[in-house]
């Protein structure tokens, strides 16, 4: 691998607010530092509004069934309301390098953690919905440094987590067509930018499909991918003849029949409910509890009976969430579902399939998931598979619930292409 150039060195006295800076005139795509210092007015003003929600009756069932439930919202919010500390998640983000710079007329936000092992191997991990850079955090140790993690000075990378654009700090788009594949090609440039001539990718949900279409365009330099969400069902039926198949069946039809709802809403009218997300933190923090059936669970026990599932903690959830309040972006985070199903929508229409992928593929299926990924799925979609794991612990936010498991799973996949 040759040695990058490095443009990560901090530069003392950089501020930015909660929206992405100015860009800069004379080179648009040069990479600038970037602080978080949110307004406490902001902060202030959150406080009021969580205060002055107007709260529904109760649900009429036991279940989730009606939607998140009453019980659960409430005690997150007044948690939030006065005891949550945005400013810890703050220092933790400022702590660590971050950048923006400009990619196809879109300032994309990032951070780049370089590991002080000199042969590390580059890594771009990508986030989902309704995740952000803050679900990858406590990987960050464990991946760069994997001696202090009980790992081996061979299985660090550097690693560069960009924010999607439309998520977080990263700009909206002002034009329509970013869907995954469009992100994709953003992200080999990026690496590029920062010199990496060989590089690996890795994403769950968003990012899964994200890092899938990077293995399908194959930009020069990546050398493979690691998933933990199998996006080509979405493409239609996987076979269902084995036991594990047939479960997987259930598991995903079960979500499309009864948890699907934030999807299609958000692919078909990511304006309607971004009115709500914009302006009720509560109905923000309701929708995106919204997702799975196993997140929502573990994420409504840490708040009502204060028992976390690994790294989901009360904290940790709250801190996500208030990245998405504070850059006001829930309407420009969903538009990404409607540009995705556009996009499917016209591969579809088009009769071509779409380009295998050439590179190396690994797989982890953590029991948790939305559909539980049988191997023979796995080698289906990825001819070229060469890991699979199915691992004890951890769910749809795996990097963010079990982070020393997922990064063992990232260091196994990517071992033999060092």
């Amino acid at each position: 691998m040759s040695a990058p150039t490095d443009p990560t060195s901090r530069t003392t006295g950089t501020t930015a607010t909660a929206v992405p800076g100015p860009r800069t005139e004379a080179d648009p795509t040069a990479l600038r530092p970037f602080e978080v210092h949110v307004p406490e007015e902001d902060l202030a003003d959150l406080r009021r509004r969580l205060a002055a929600t107007r709260w529904p009756s109760r649900e009429l069932v036991a279940d989730r069934s009606q939607g998140v439930q009453l019980a659960a919202v409430q005690e997150l919010c007044r948690y939030w309301a006065t005891d949550h500390d945005w400013r810890a998640c703050e220092a933790r983000l400022n702590a660590l390098p971050q950048f923006l710079t400009e990619i196809d007329g879109v300032d994309v936000h990032f951070l780049h953690v370089r590991s002080r092992h000199p042969d590390a191997l580059p890594l771009v991990m990508t986030h989902g919905w309704p995740g952000s850079v803050v679900e990858l955090l406590d990987s960050v140790g464990p991946l760069t440094d994997p001696t202090a993690h009980g790992g081996r000075a061979e299985d660090a990378f550097h690693l560069v987590l960009p924010s999607l654009p439309g998520y977080g700090f990263s700009a909206e788009p002002a034009e329509l067509g970013w869907d995954s594949g469009r992100v994709a090609r953003a992200w080999a440039e990026l690496m590029d930018r920062l010199g990496y001539t060989r590089y690996v990718a890795q994403g769950g949900d968003v990012g899964a499909a994200v890092t899938d279409l990077m293995g399908r365009q194959a930009p020069e330099g990546l050398l493979g991918i690691h998933v933990n969400l199998l996006v080509t069902v979405l493409g239609g039926p996987p076979p269902g003849d084995t036991e594990q198949e047939r479960a997987a069946l259930e598991q995903l039809a079960t979500f499309q029949q009864s948890g699907f709802g934030y999807f299609l809403e958000m692919a078909t009218r990511p304006q309607t409910i971004g009115y709500a997300l914009l302006d009720s933190p509560a109905a923000l923090a309701a929708w995106m509890c919204d997702h799975d059936t196993d997140s929502y669970h573990k994420i409504a026990r840490a708040f009502v009976d204060g028992q976390p599932a690994g790294n989901l903690t009360r904290d940790h959830v709250l801190d996500n969430i208030t990245l998405y309040w504070l850059t006001g972006t829930g309407a420009s985070a969903a538009r990404s579902y409607w540009e995705d199903g556009g996009a499917r929508a016209a591969a579809a229409a088009s009769g071509q399939p779409p380009p295998p992928v050439a590179v190396p593929v690994g797989f982890t299926t953590f029991p948790g998931e939305i559909w539980r990924t049988p191997r023979s799925w796995a080698e289906q979609s990825y001819p070229t598979l060469s890991y699979f794991h199915e691992v004890d612990r951890g769910g749809h936010f795996a990097a963010w619930e079990e982070p020393e498991l997922f990064a063992a799973e990232v260091r196994a996949a990517f071992r033999p292409l060092r």
